[in-house]
């Protein structure tokens, strides 16, 4: 009987609603007001500090290749602070890994590991849904608690803009130290790190950083980058950028392709013979026209100097003029030739020549 008593009012009614209302007002904009007292103290700290960040904060669904840019080079810079602390110490822990297929040792040190373990996670908490590929194994383990504050420089703002693609047409490629061999030998000019992007197999985003002069290249395909071109090439006097391994077996046939005034330039690193071609203040960094790998290569080691030289109109193909693809298996098969402001295609239809006679030299 009492429930027939109880008559609802609806102004009372009414004042319940809005007490509901401001409850949860109250509880989002605390909410809100956490993430941004985390963010603002992130900023305070620093970028990339390894402060954590409240995993809500991740991004999902769609991603912005202007922001992928702006963590892909603080992961490159982060990963040159490793390898130059880890140089420094004169304590590298180097050993072998395996060999490659002309049966050279390959070797790994601790600023290999350090280097990708900082780049790697990075990269992974600032965009969890993006296939990242990289070169040494990354150990459960040994997770790094660094993110990423989301904050963009300004060269990055001023030059990109926004562009939103999905997160599963993305495969970012890592070289957390290019020129591991090299880095051994002390000979620093060589080393880099280097982080790549690409979409649905294309490179569109290229980082070559240097560690040791605390230089860094960027470029985004169709957006923008901070770097430029040479354009002294010399049909005469060509120059030509190869690595010290192969340098004996390329330099006749080089010679007997492009002329006997050829120059051939023996360097250690994909990233610094792709920094050859381009307008780089390092009075260490060598300048060359042409860059020309004979054998099989990785693709970490490529992928970020094809973006750059895409961004510029430069040209990245295998030695029969095909281009290469950044997704499924780690490795190019097929060479691989480098230009800019250069006939690619003309430089293509010599190249069969110095492909066959190269694997031929002992």
């Amino acid at each position: 009987m009492a429930p027939m008593g109880i008559r609802l009012s609806p102004l009372g009614v009414a004042v319940f609603c809005l007490l509901g209302l401001g409850v949860l007002y109250h509880l989002y904009s605390g909410l809100l007001a956490g993430r941004l007292a985390g963010r603002l103290a992130l900023f305070v700290l620093g970028a990339g500090g390894g402060h954590d960040l409240p995993s809500d904060t991740v991004p999902e669904g769609p991603v912005d290749l202007r922001e992928l840019l702006a963590v892909s080079v603080l992961a490159a810079v982060r990963g040159g602070e490793e390898v130059k602390r880890v140089r420094e110490s004169n304590v590298l822990n180097e050993k072998a890994k395996g060999k490659t297929r002309e049966g050279a040792e390959e070797k790994m040190t601790s600023g290999d590991v350090l280097s990708n373990r900082k780049m790697f996670y990075l990269l992974k908490n600032s965009f969890p849904s993006v296939q990242i590929n990289t070169e040494e194994h990354v150990d459960a383990p040994d997770k790094e608690r660094i993110f990423w504050d989301r904050s963009i420089p300004e060269d990055i703002k001023e030059k990109i803009q926004s562009k939103e693609v999905p997160a599963e047409s993305v495969t970012v490629w890592i070289d957390p130290l290019d020129a591991t061999h090299e880095y051994t030998e002390d000979l620093r000019q060589y080393v880099t790190t280097m982080v790549c992007v690409a979409v649905n197999g294309e490179p569109v985003i290229g980082v070559i950083h240097k560690p040791f002069s605390a230089y860094t290249a960027w470029a985004m395909v169709d957006g923008g980058s901070n770097v430029k071109a040479r354009s002294s090439y010399s049909e005469r006097t060509p120059r030509i950028i190869v690595s010290r391994s192969h340098a004996g077996k390329v330099e006749q046939v080089a010679r007997q392709t492009f002329g006997n005034k050829t120059v051939i330039i023996p360097a250690g690193g994909a990233g610094y013979k792709v920094l050859a071609l381009l307008d780089v203040p390092d009075k260490k960094q060598e300048k060359a026209d042409v860059y020309i790998h004979v054998t099989y290569i990785k693709k970490w080691d490529i992928c970020a100097g094809n973006a750059v030289l895409k961004a510029l109109g430069g040209h990245m193909t295998t030695l029969t003029g095909e281009e290469i693809s950044y997704t499924g298996s780690d490795g190019n098969e097929g060479g691989l030739l480098a230009s800019i402001n250069v006939d690619h295609q003309a430089l293509v239809n010599k190249l069969p020549d110095l492909e066959k006679a190269s694997h031929k030299q002992t």
